[in-house]
């Protein structure tokens, strides 16, 4: 029916206001059933109207079919009945608008808005809130501000209060305490309606103290301006202040007991947020997917698995562990406490999984030390269709970079150009740190270079990639510029500084910025800060220096401090201060087999094989086991794993061979093995059999075989390379005019024509 071409029906005027109020009630129904049973019944109606008025039916009654059809989702039925309307008036348009604005479709909305012969506060109300809602709150001020010119147009506190949110969408505070002065200029200011988001506002902004006046000044304060408040305040990091405003409350809802914890959690009170569930739970108060969230945050944080796994037995007794959030905060809760299997059992009961679950399994798995299972899952992420984002792909790149797979990292290199994800500063980083990890350093600084933007992280990535390659000059360098470009660097970047400084034996400078740490930058040292520091005075043998540092250090070192005493105490053959700092290892870590190991490795330099013996049997009364040493080497994206004397390998004859004609050409060159580390008591020549089948020298002679001839051979080992490895490196390195890159526990070394990297300060 062509509403504009009909003429009016002539019922009797009773009948007639009859039906129209009958109709119009049923369309007021269909509209607030909204849905497909709205638009069901809104077309229904629709059809009766179509038959009851055979001409044009009443304006009136038409709006109330158009807002039925806006309503319940059906915006072309609505546009067409408008487009049909005859008569459209104020009503009509403003109907229209609100449904063009719900449905974010700016364009039309704006030209329906330019297009209205007369306008009200509804109309601009519907732009506001159209415009904000679309992401556009600039236009939204601007369309408030030509509200506000507007001679027969008032305001409402449905206007004031969307103003209130686009001021704290914007950030700005002008706006914000201009809108304010017209909440109060237009007598709003008593409104919750309109106080709560003026709360929210100023909270915001950062101007707590306006918020909480607003706050003071509200009669009937409800529940929601209470909960506005405490969230403001616990976002300022106001706690106490928080803590207090929540124990004055007398009607608290579950929003108010899910904002604190979120909000203790978020401040890193994690204790407190569980004291704060356990009272929830006591009080009965409802619990949903925030609260689990916020509070499995909190025992990660905590390490807190048992805790952890009774509130996993209360969600699954709520049937909450189907919901995705929550799913996705028990695999990241359990992957901090360090319970992986856990984590994977419940990623893999999950029903549904989205791009944070995902990412929670990836990043678990790295932070377990499971590499290569986070690169597995990502690849099967993949493969279900799920693109990642720049924390997913970052956090897969960063696992390469610990596993040294420069082959797999570089597809995901690929990946970040085609994906368009380069251009985020999480992915460039983890790359920055991936080329440094696998001793592409060069390639690491020139990605650094052909970042847009770089953060403080940035530059740490590339710091500790000079570092750890041992190139001292360049990581000072660098370091000096970062604080140059008035770039704050954290513990991290001094760990790289100090550690360089180490392994060029720059003790002065090393020391400098150990005390610029602290006083020019606020930095509390740790312990792998201390470790540098002793590390630092060790290498360059000043032994005696380190025992007066670890004597004024403001507690003992750890583990790894004493070991690296122990070490050079080794290599200088210090016993007294040797013997001092295996006492201190053995005490805090009685299972750590380096105190064993490095005080059996200096009685043996000095033949005092009865006291090996002693120091063996501890070992097997106490049942400490050396870790056994590994190399690894990646060949057309197969892990192949050697350790010494290994003789299961499909290729063992070839690289035997190989190592073979290796160690004659060798000695034709005048290598001479170092057999210091070996510690039994029989003939050097055995001892030179013991040290000649190392797991690096087999990986290395399977490099040579299999890896292309221009191409780098990369290695990695879980433990510290030893002397007479290192030695044999070099020569291969000359004789074989191969580059050979070989990452321990330590660090890199690069051997190039028979020399390292490291300078072969040891």
């Amino acid at each position: 029916m062509n509403l504009k071409e009909s003429k009016p029906t002539r019922f009797p005027l009773a009948m007639s206001h009859a039906l129209c109020n009958h109709y119009a009630a049923l369309l007021s129904s269909s509209a607030a059933a909204a849905g497909r049973s709205g638009a069901r019944s809104a077309a229904a109606v629709h059809g009766l109207i179509v038959r009851t008025f055979p001409h044009v039916p009443p304006t009136y009654l038409l709006n109330h079919l158009l807002t039925a059809y806006a309503k319940s989702g059906h915006l072309a039925r609505a546009r067409r009945l408008f487009d049909a309307m005859p008569e459209p008036n104020l009503f009509s348009r403003n109907a229209l608008l609100s449904a063009l604005a719900h449905a974010r479709l700016v364009q039309d909305m704006e030209r329906l808005f330019v297009s209205m012969p007369e306008r009200d506060a509804v109309s601009y109300n519907a732009l506001i809130a159209g415009l904000s809602g679309s992401g556009f709150p600039s236009r939204s001020a601007e369309a408030y501000r030509a509200l506000l010119l507007e001679d027969n147009v008032r305001p409402t506190r449905i206007t004031m209060s969307a103003m209130v949110m686009v001021a704290s969408a914007l950030g700005d505070r002008a706006l914000g305490r201009q809108v304010h002065c017209q909440v109060l200029r237009l007598g709003f200011g008593g409104y919750a309606f309109v106080g709560s988001p003026l709360v929210d506002m100023y909270a915001k902004l950062g101007l707590i103290g306006d918020a909480r006046r607003v706050f003071d000044e509200m009669a009937g304060k409800t529940v929601v301006m209470y909960n506005t408040l405490i969230t403001g305040l616990l976002r300022c990091k106001m706690v106490d202040d928080a803590r207090g405003l929540f124990e004055l409350m007398v009607d608290r809802d579950s929003i108010t007991w899910t904002t604190m914890v979120t909000g203790l959690t978020q401040n890193g009170l994690h204790s407190e947020a569980l004291d704060v569930f356990r009272r929830m739970r006591a009080e009965g108060v409802g619990i949903d997917q925030y609260t689990f969230g916020s509070i499995l945050t909190a025992c990660g944080a905590l390490a807190a698995l048992e805790e952890g796994r009774t509130i996993h037995a209360y969600i699954t007794r709520t049937w909450y562990e189907d919901n995705v959030f929550v799913g996705s905060a028990l695999v990241d809760m359990y992957s901090k406490c360090r319970s992986i299997k856990s984590a994977e059992a419940v990623f893999r009961r999950m029903t549904c999984r989205n791009i944070i679950s995902w990412t929670a399994m990836i990043v678990g798995y790295g932070q377990n030390a499971c590499s290569e299972e986070a690169v597995r899952v990502f690849l099967e992420m993949q493969r279900d269709g799920i693109k990642p984002d720049d924390f997913t792909l970052g956090s897969v790149i960063s696992s390469c970079a610990n596993l040294a797979s420069l082959e797999e990292g570089a597809q995901f290199h690929c990946l970040a150009l085609v994906s368009g994800l380069m251009q985020y500063v999480t992915v460039s980083n983890a790359l920055v740190t991936l080329y440094g990890k696998c001793g592409s350093i060069e390639d690491a600084h020139r990605l650094f270079d052909e970042m847009l933007f770089r953060d403080p992280i940035s530059w740490t990535a590339l710091v500790s990639g000079y570092a750890q390659f041992g190139k001292a000059k360049e990581t000072i360098d660098l370091f000096e510029k970062m604080l140059a470009n008035g770039l704050k660097p954290d513990g991290v970047t001094f760990i790289g500084v100090l550690s360089a400084c180490s392994r060029a034996g720059l003790v002065e400078k090393g020391c400098g910025y150990f005390d610029s740490m602290q006083k020019d930058h606020g930095i509390l040292p740790i312990d792998d800060h201390y470790t540098c520091m002793i590390d630092l005075y060790s290498r360059s043998g000043r032994l005696k220096e380190a025992e007066e540092f670890i004597k004024q250090m403001p507690h003992s070192p750890d583990a790894f401090g004493w070991a690296t005493l122990l070490s050079s105490c080794r290599l200088r053959g210090n016993m007294e201060i040797g013997k001092w700092a295996a006492e201190n290892l053995l005490e805090i870590d009685p299972q750590n087999p380096a105190s064993y190991v490095l005080l059996c490795s200096m009685h043996a330099a000095k033949g005092q094989w009865t006291e090996v013996a002693q120091l063996r049997r501890g070992m097997r009364d106490r049942q400490v086991k050396k870790e056994p040493g590994c190399s690894w080497i990646k060949y057309k994206n197969k892990v192949h794993i050697f350790s010494a004397d290994d003789q299961s390998h499909t290729f063992s004859k070839k690289i035997y061979e190989k190592l073979e004609w290796l160690s004659s050409k060798m000695a034709e060159e005048g290598y001479k093995p170092d057999v210091s580390s070996v510690l039994h008591d029989v003939a050097d020549t055995d001892k030179v059999h013991m040290i000649s089948h190392h797991s690096e020298k087999l990986a290395i002679s399977f490099g040579l075989i299999f890896i292309p001839q221009e191409m780098p051979i990369r290695i990695v080992k879980n433990l510290r390379v030893c002397v007479d490895c290192h030695n044999a490196t070099k020569f291969i390195s000359k004789i074989t005019g191969r580059d050979i890159l070989v990452r321990d526990a330590v660090r890199f070394h690069k051997f190039s024509n028979g020399t390292c990297s490291c300078g072969d300060f040891w």
